[in-house]
C-alpha cells in the first residue's frame, strides 16, 4: 500500500524521470504529473476494460493486475497540451491490499466472490498461478559497512533513492585510499575526488578526516596522489575523473530512443554530473555544492583509516542492526 500510494508517485516525479526533453527541439518537453493505480481489470477481445476478481483470474489463467495511469503535460508547437488518464503500464495487485476488490468485504460478500473469508491474502495471481514474494534479508541501504578481504580494508555504501541505486567502495590499496564506483572505469584516488568536490587544499582534507598523528601518517601517500598526476585545482580533478567515466555520456543513461537524453558534455561537466547524481547519490547535492558530500566522504575515509590502523573494529555483516527486511513493496 505504501508503494502504491507514495513511492510510485515519488519515482515518477523524481527529477530525472518526471520530464523528458528533446535534443532536436529545445522547446519540446513531456512532463508526468499525477500518477495512480486503478482497480483490477482485464482487457477483453472488444478492447474494453472489465473489472475482474482473483477467482476469475485463477479460472481464466490471467494475471490479477491493475492499470497505472498518469496525467501528461507536453508541448505541441506553441500550445501546451494536457492529457489525463494515460495508461503507461500494469501492476500486479496483492490480494487484500488497498486496491484489491476483496478489501473491506464481509464474509457473505467474499463467499459470493468465491473467496475464503479466512484467506489472509498477501500474494499475487500471475497467469492463473498464485505467487508469493518472500521476505528477504538485505544489508541496509545508505549505510557505511566496513569489511576486510584479501585485498585489504574497504567501506561499501549501497545508495538507494527514487531515481537510481548505485554502489561505491572506498578502500585502501598499497597504503593509498581509492574510490571505486560502477560508473567509473578505474579506481580514483580519494584525494582527487575530494579536490573535484571543491576541497582543494591538503589542510582542508586533513580537517575533514582528523588531525591525529597516526591518521596524518596513514593519509600521507594519499595526499601526494594529486601532485603525482599534476592535479592542483578542482577543474583539473574534474577533467581527470571525466576521462575515467565508462562510456562517457552513457554513464548518465540512454535517451528515450536509444540515443543520449542530453547534449554531449565536456569531461569536467560529466564528472560533475556523475559525482553529484551517481556516486553516493543518496547524499543530495544542490547547484553542484558538494560540501555535504565532501564531509560525508571525509567521515567514511576516517573510519576506513581507523580500521586500517586497528583503532576500531570492522562491521559485522551478520548483525541484524546492519540488515533490513525487504518486503514486496520495496523490492
Amino acid at each position: 500500500d505504501h508503494f502504491v500510494n507514495s513511492e510510485l508517485q515519488q519515482i515518477v516525479q523524481a527529477p530525472s524521470n518526471c520530464e523528458i526533453k528533446s535534443e532536436h527541439d529545445p522547446k519540446f518537453y513531456l512532463r508526468y504529473e499525477a500518477c495512480w493505480v486503478g482497480k483490477p481489470s482485464v482487457e477483453e477481445e472488444s478492447y474494453s476494460m472489465q473489472n475482474i476478481t482473483p477467482f476469475q483470474c485463477r479460472l481464466r489463467d490471467c494475471s490479477y493486475s491493475a492499470p497505472i495511469y498518469v496525467n501528461v503535460r507536453y508541448t505541441r508547437g506553441r500550445q501546451i497540451v494536457v492529457k489525463r488518464n494515460v495508461m503507461i503500464g500494469r501492476m500486479p495487485i496483492m490480494l487484500r491490499s488497498q486496491n484489491c476488490v476483496l478489501t473491506g468485504k464481509t464474509e457473505d460478500e467474499l463467499a459470493a466472490l468465491k473467496e475464503c473469508p479466512y484467506d489472509p491474502g498477501g500474494y499475487f495471481v500471475i497467469k492463473g498461478v498464485e505467487k508469493v514474494i518472500l521476505i528477504q534479508e538485505q544489508l541496509s541501504k545508505n549505510r557505511v559497512i566496513l569489511e576486510e578481504d584479501k585485498t585489504g580494508v574497504s567501506a561499501s555504501i549501497q545508495s538507494s533513492t527514487e531515481e537510481r541505486k548505485t554502489k561505491a567502495y572506498i578502500f585502501v590499496k598499497h597504503g593509498r585510499v581509492y574510490l571505486k564506483a560502477n560508473s567509473l572505469g578505474e579506481d580514483i584516488p580519494i584525494c582527487i575526488c575530494l579536490k573535484a568536490m571543491g576541497v582543494e587544499s591538503d589542510l582542508e582534507m586533513v580537517q575533514l578526516v582528523g588531525s591525529e598523528p597516526e591518521l596524518l601518517n596513514a593519509m600521507a601517500l594519499s595526499l601526494e596522489e594529486p601532485a603525482r598526476f599534476g592535479i592542483h585545482t578542482q577543474l583539473q580533478a574534474l577533467k581527470f575523473i571525466g576521462n575515467k567515466i565508462k562510456g562517457r555520456s552513457a554513464a548518465m543513461g540512454a535517451g528515450q530512443f536509444g540515443g543520449s537524453s542530453r547534449k554531449v558534455l565536456s569531461p569536467q561537466d560529466e564528472a560533475r554530473e556523475v559525482l553529484a547524481n551517481v556516486v553516493l547519490n543518496h547524499v543530495p547535492v544542490e547547484n553542484f555544492d558538494f560540501r555535504a558530500k565532501a564531509i560525508y566522504v571525509g567521515h567514511i575515509l576516517r573510519r576506513v583509516l581507523l580500521v586500517h590502523l586497528g583503532k576500531i573494529p570492522l562491521d559485522d555483516k551478520d548483525y541484524y542492526g546492519n540488515k533490513r527486511l525487504e518486503l514486496a513493496g520495496s523490492m
